[in-house]
């Protein structure tokens, strides 16, 4: 039996501006998750400030959502946060590739040998998104939620995800992204990240010291696909205490190595 062929996602006289082909109501839903994804809950009065809408049109919005489970309100707080529904979204997106899946017991055996934390990001639009992570059980640790942005150029994995980059690719990004300063370490020039990406090829992975947050390093690696491609990072991350000069050597070829177990699994082609 012939199947029907699958329709396309766009209307046939799709032609229009961004303008004029948004629903407006719907985008301003979207907003109101964007806000909520990147806080630890708002109040309606604090929502309608930042959207500058009314609380009764973003009362609106929020009951809409609720019914749905994307949102949910806190009552003692009176405070809205992302509900369940949002989440079971976002974990669709990470099934579209199994790199998510298949780094999980990588990471969990990192974090055993190392003593750190592990994390798993994807680049975003010019920045890194953490889409995965495996907590170290020391009390002083590094914390990176599921769907928080960093910027790549004062990041391990950002960096080491650069390095995989050809040159219209790196051209392209010097060109759109920011290079802002955070600490003293932090890389702000072409000519110095270029430099910094050079190393990171010849050795197999990134080292942040410091560049984004003081007294927090960072060891990198970029996840290699089928197709050659660095589709993803793995890091270990933790206070510079624990974290000393000496153990960087090490704790990179630990990363390294889990990269590339990583990558053999996506099927990746071998490396000399």
């Amino acid at each position: 039996m012939k199947e029907n062929p699958r329709k396309r996602g766009r209307p046939k006289s799709f032609s229009g501006k961004a303008a004029q082909t948004t629903i407006q109501s719907l985008d301003r839903a979207l907003e109101v998750l964007d806000r909520l994804t990147a806080s630890g809950g708002l109040t309606l009065t604090e929502i309608a400030t930042e959207l500058d809408q009314s609380p009764a049109t973003i009362y609106r919005v929020l009951s809409t959502l609720e019914a749905r489970g994307y949102v949910e309100m806190d009552p003692a707080a009176q405070a809205w946060h992302i509900g369940p529904t949002a989440f079971r979204l976002g974990s669709a997106f990470l099934r579209r590739s199994s790199v998510a899946e298949r780094s999980r017991p990588v990471m969990h055996e990192l974090m055993q040998v190392t003593g750190e934390t592990s994390n798993l990001g994807i680049e975003r639009h010019g920045e890194v998104m953490f889409v995965s992570q495996v907590e170290t059980n020391e009390s002083i640790r590094a914390f990176f939620p599921p769907g928080t942005l960093s910027p790549m150029h004062a990041s391990g994995i950002g960096k080491a995800l650069l390095s995989r980059h050809g040159d219209e690719q790196l051209a392209r990004y010097f060109r759109t992204c920011r290079q802002d300063r955070f600490t003293d370490n932090t890389i702000t020039t072409p000519d110095q990240l270029r430099a910094e990406l050079a190393r990171i090829r010849a050795q197999g992975y990134s080292f942040d010291d410091e560049e984004r947050t003081g007294g927090m390093r960072c060891v990198a690696a970029p996840i290699i696909n089928l197709y050659g491609e660095a589709v993803a990072g793995i890091s270990v991350s933790g206070p510079t205490h624990r974290m000393e000069t000496g153990r960087i050597a090490e704790i990179g070829e630990l990363v390294r190595n889990a990269a590339e177990t990583i990558s053999r699994g996506l099927g990746a082609p071998e490396t000399d």
